[in-house]
């Protein structure tokens, strides 16, 4: 399944860049990073069985097994992609909102978008180790 992250805004060369790099070569699974203007740009409708993720500061949230098991679900169930997407400073509206499979969030507080993109590309690489049983993730 391809694990697909559409931000808004450049992440240029950053601190939180360097990160998300050092996840995504970690990442078993075929991943693709696409970054959207603050404003306006179009997501490319999908090609196969989908399922779309909304990091919301009002989200679920989820343990880091309960996110493996939600993404290896998806997976045996045939999805062929899982969109992660991410809004700038002003979020999501309410139809992105509406039509989501699922509004994720990393805890009550809000985060920068470009730190957001660090924390989620952490948690796809932790959710495929568990999904895979490499030892990184140790469950309590």
């Amino acid at each position: 399944m391809l694990l697909h992250v559409i931000a808004r805004g450049k992440i240029g060369r950053s601190p939180e860049a360097d990160l998300v790099a050092r996840y995504a070569k970690r990442i078993s699974w075929p991943l693709r990073l696409t970054e959207l203007p603050d404003i306006g740009g179009t997501i490319p409708p999908p090609q196969s069985p989908c399922r779309e993720v909304l990091l919301d500061e009002h989200g679920k949230q989820m343990s880091s097994e309960d996110f493996a098991a939600l993404l290896g679900r998806w997976r045996d169930d045939g999805v062929r992609e899982a969109r992660f997407l991410i809004g700038a400073a002003d979020g999501h509206g309410a139809e992105a909102r509406q039509k989501a499979d699922l509004l994720l969030g990393f805890g009550a507080m809000t985060w920068p978008h470009l730190l957001v993109r660090a924390m989620l590309a952490e948690q796809l690489w932790r959710a495929t180790s568990i999904l895979a049983g490499h030892p990184y993730h140790r469950s309590g």
